[in-house]
């Protein structure tokens, strides 16, 4: 049986410890300021971190572009050269192109590799919700599984990954398009903290609204709890754009408390999703319950 690579993208927001742990590659997409296109590596440092969510809050607009054509054919060659079947977990299609772009790669690249597989997953998730798939993808890898058995593994558990995320502001939702001018105004004005979700259709909703930033840590963290409750000692990933260091810790600690975990994975939330997201957004994710919620259809 073929060794089986997993490729992710920038979206997954793994950390380079994660990359190397696991032995995951991504696919590149780009952040655009001032004009100029710069690849979205996941191997930044903290400092990098900083300095992308330093220009955002001097009121810099950053875009976004997604994984390009020449990028999936470059990486996904690279291993189909090495005689290795693929598994890509994608970002959202609710929020990325870049998962029917590698379909597209994908086939046309199996043309010159009829012996070969790639499986092109929409993980209906982005930040750790789609890292922590290219985890358990890269486990099975690990053990030799084959890419048509990771497939359907990961198939079957991506609409259990709970994700629950809260904002420091609802500026730059409103700057992405994801909530009204009014509602940003007023929303800050009362100290709103929307709880975003991931719904079945792997689109970005709010769940709810709280009001205060200590209210918020202990909402999500309350509802990841519910929805992991069938397990003991459960893995939770954490991800945040740049959020204050005794703010993270004050999360972990409660999420130690209440959840009874050690197993807390912590990184930034990367430049791809940090650029719509803003500055001091903070998320935690966990396999659990499936998700039964949808998203109201405007």
């Amino acid at each position: 049986m073929k060794k089986v690579k997993i490729i992710t993208d920038s979206c997954s927001d793994l950390t380079p410890e994660m990359l190397s742990e696991f032995d995951i590659d991504y696919a590149k997409m780009s952040t655009v300021l001032d004009g100029i296109e710069s690849p979205a590596y996941l191997t930044w440092t903290e400092g990098d971190a900083h300095e992308l969510y330093e220009t955002i809050r001097n009121g810099k607009r950053i875009t976004t572009t997604q994984v390009s054509v020449e990028e999936f054919r470059l990486i996904f060659e690279k291993y189909l050269k090495m005689g290795m079947d693929i598994v890509y977990i994608g970002c959202s299609s609710k929020q990325s192109g870049s998962v029917n772009t590698g379909r597209i790669t994908a086939n046309k690249l199996l043309e010159s590799y009829p012996d070969s597989k790639i499986h092109c997953i929409d993980s209906l998730n982005a930040s750790m919700g789609e890292g922590l798939l290219a985890i358990e993808a890269a486990k099975l890898a690990a053990s030799d599984k084959g890419a048509d058995e990771i497939f359907d593994y990961i198939m079957s558990i991506r609409k259990k990954v709970n994700q629950f995320v809260t904002v420091h502001t609802l500026d730059h939702l409103k700057k992405a398009g994801r909530v009204s001018a009014s509602a940003a105004f007023f929303g800050n004005l009362m100290g709103v903290k929307p709880i975003l979700i991931s719904d079945i259709n792997g689109t970005q909703t709010a769940l709810k609204k709280v009001k205060g930033r200590k209210t918020s840590f202990a909402e999500i963290v309350s509802l990841l709890k519910e929805a992991v409750c069938d397990q003991k000692s459960p893995t939770v990933y954490l991800a945040h754009a740049d959020c204050p260091k005794n703010e993270i810790s004050e999360l972990v600690e409660l999420i130690e408390t209440e959840m009874e975990t050690k197993d807390i994975k912590i990184g930034y939330i990367g430049p791809i999703i940090g650029a719509s997201i803003g500055p001091d957004a903070v998320g935690i994710w966990a396999l659990g319950k499936d998700i039964t919620f949808v998203a109201a259809q405007l």
